[in-house]
């Protein structure tokens, strides 16, 4: 199973971009994408579970990180120039992996370094629901933000920018998929996006998924939790976004 949400009621989750943090990527990690030739180049390091690791999902192979760095601009015209490839320059440095947990996150980070220009994507928390959190009575969620914490903490990359676990119900009871009792799956579900978020407002911004994929439609997902190809451009959007927001994806930013 990968990492995708399941219930959630229909309210934004809490939102904020944190204050200024220093702008750093990393060495020893293996390349995906465009080059980092140009010395404004941006880093892009994803971890995390399929949410960012869903290239097998679609025949095209793609993944927010690579949209984020080059867009496919046959598949998605609408994104034409809206890529670091073509405003400063971008490498992908892919580290998450489909079906991870947050305690996995750190064997992720292994060997990562700070150097020069990059952020951090993360999206994590389905998982977890998945395998247990959606019951939890409260150790469960305690243990779940203390791991994200210290992850954050020690990640040598800043901004981190947090992803939210999104609804393939849609608020929806009638789609329940888990076997849970809603109201107890709603509320953990909740209770994992406000944890994500408050980490987020100390080491970087949230990229709000669920909030934006309840504006969206079964085509966006896969195999009931997983994002489609279209869903995978969607997930792009909304870190796309914070990134312009804080000034990471600027023209003025690429060199000649």
């Amino acid at each position: 199973m990968s990492s995708s949400p399941i219930f959630l009621p229909r309210r934004r989750t809490l939102i904020a971009l944190a204050t200024s943090a220093l702008a750093m990527g990393c060495s020893r990690a293996g390349n995906d994408g465009a080059s980092g030739a140009e010395p404004s180049a941006l880093s892009v390091l994803t971890f995390g579970d399929s949410i960012l690791d869903c290239g097998r999902y679609n025949r095209h192979s793609v993944n927010p990180g690579k949209l984020l760095v080059r867009n496919d601009d046959h598949l998605f015209p609408e994104f034409q120039g809206q890529d670091l490839q073509s405003l400063r320059g971008g490498r992908l440095i892919h580290r998450a992996v489909d079906g991870a947990t947050v305690d996995r996150l750190e064997v992720q980070a292994d060997g990562v370094a700070a150097s020069g220009d990059g952020v951090a994507l993360v999206t994590i928390g389905g998982n977890d629901l998945l395998r247990g959190l959606a019951v939890d009575q409260g150790s469960g969620l305690r243990a779940f933000a203390r791991t994200l914490r210290q992850f954050c903490e020690r990640l040598p990359v800043r901004p981190i920018l947090l992803g939210t676990v999104y609804d393939p119900t849609f608020g929806d009871n009638a789609r329940n998929f888990l076997g849970v009792e809603p109201r107890l799956a709603r509320t953990n579900l909740r209770r994992v996006n406000e944890i994500i978020a408050e980490i987020a407002l100390r080491y970087g911004a949230v990229a709000d998924l669920h909030a934006h994929f309840l504006t969206g439609s079964p085509d966006w997902y896969t195999n009931t939790i997983e994002p489609s190809l279209t869903g995978a451009s969607e997930v792009r959007r909304v870190f796309w976004s914070v990134l312009q927001a804080r000034g990471l994806a600027s023209p003025g930013r690429k060199t000649s």
